[in-house]
């Protein structure tokens, strides 16, 4: 079997680079995802290859041939060729030497068997030679893509053991690719060593969930791994309304033609609590601009104002939005439709228009400035005419 031409197609230098690093030779292949999606016919966005060269002779080529090179996981054996067309990962086969479920310490491998057998899953330990094109499958991966299944290499346990993150991993491909039941060795080893996920830095496990919640429609297998118990070591948060809420979200966002979000989808795993919301993605260590957009997105509990517009001058069209797909309230699709093409106004008035109406500076110019704008949002932001009226009214009573 081969992999489609088209996965390497249009790709500028890409010849080039496979020549530089021995592809006449046999000494690289394609492998993992670009094989695994390219047979299934999915497009294709980043290329990685294995090599039997080692990482300073996979440099040394390309530098001396003018290739941008980075080594961008040099103590893992990766480096990454810096094409026209985007990177291409190059790694040195490889062996785990020893393993805490944390981390791996590797040696080097001139053995494909030994570098497949390291790997997950049977669907991410394909490899295709560059120049025929021809599929090498060691674990039967193929006939898991054909079956839509998604199956450890080896026995389950032993890979977990390995590196615990590979039970999150797991449900990501499951909801990725999968079709039917799980298979039932890779369900029974993740519920047996689900605790193991609170040995895992907090950053990889954030990685892991925001991927697998960016899926079109992983709504499904977040219900089963709430089932299951794979939240409870490490957000015990989760509850079934929110799983059953996510549902709801990820419904309605394919009816308004809303881009997914992981955070949002996150935060919709969780009571509409703005202080837990915080605790959980400052606990999942996520950026500030995310847990801002958790905070905000958790109020959704809270009343709506009658204009949406209003919502959306107070915390941005982007949290409104969040929180009107959040609630799943009536009428919630065409309160997201308004603020899916509504530009925020500007606000003209300044103190000093406060201050040309006869106000002394001080607190009372703010206090009046607070009500005008509020008048002025609670109108439907009207034109200046209306505004300079909204503050003649408030500051002289008339």
């Amino acid at each position: 079997m081969k992999l489609p031409l088209h996965v390497i197609e249009g790709r500028e230098g890409l010849a080039g680079l496979l020549e530089l690093l021995g592809a006449s030779e046999g000494q690289i292949r394609f492998v993992g995802g670009a094989v695994r999606d390219g047979m299934l016919g999915h497009q294709v966005a980043d290329i990685d290859c294995a090599t039997l060269l080692m990482p300073d002779a996979v440099m040394e080529r390309l530098q001396r041939a003018g290739v941008k090179v980075v080594p961008t996981g040099i103590e893992h054996g990766t480096v990454t060729a810096v094409l026209p067309w985007g990177p291409v990962e190059v790694t040195t086969l490889r062996r785990d030497v020893s393993t805490d479920g944390r981390r791996a310490t590797i040696a080097y491998s001139n053995n494909w068997h030994e570098d497949a057998s390291r790997r997950d899953f049977t669907i991410n330990a394909l490899y295709a030679d560059p120049l025929t094109l021809e599929i090498t499958d060691f674990f039967g991966g193929l006939e898991d893509l054909a079956a839509h299944r998604v199956r450890f290499i080896g026995d389950p346990l032993t890979r977990i053991a390995e590196d615990h993150l590979r039970i999150l991993r797991f449900f990501r491909f499951y909801a990725r690719f999968a079709y039917g039941a799980p298979d039932a060795d890779a369900l029974a080893a993740c519920i047996a060593r689900a605790n193991d996920l609170m040995a895992l830095s907090r950053e990889r496990i954030a990685m892991e969930l925001l991927a697998l919640l960016r899926l079109p429609d992983p709504g499904a297998t977040v219900e089963l791994m709430e089932n299951i118990g794979i939240f409870r070591p490490v957000l015990p948060e989760i509850l079934a309304d929110g799983v059953a809420r996510l549902r709801d979200v990820i419904a309605l966002e394919a009816a308004c033609g809303i881009v997914p979000d992981a955070v949002r989808r996150l935060t919709a795993l969780l009571p509409p609590d703005p202080g837990l919301a915080e605790q959980v993605a400052q606990r999942l260590k996520l950026s500030n601009a995310q847990r801002k957009q958790m905070m905000l997105a958790a109020g959704w509990g809270e009343a709506f104002p009658q204009d949406p517009r209003a919502l959306g001058w107070t915390y941005g069209a982007e949290s409104a939005i969040d929180r009107y797909l959040l609630s799943g309230d009536v009428g919630a699709d065409a309160a997201i439709a308004l603020l899916a093409s509504w530009s925020r106004p500007v606000f003209v008035l300044t103190g000093k228009d406060i201050i040309a109406r006869g106000v002394r500076p001080g607190p009372d110019v703010a206090r009046l400035l607070q009500a005008v704008e509020r008048q002025w949002v609670a109108e439907g932001f009207p034109t200046r005419d209306r505004l300079d009226r909204i503050a003649d009214m408030l500051v002289t009573g008339r």
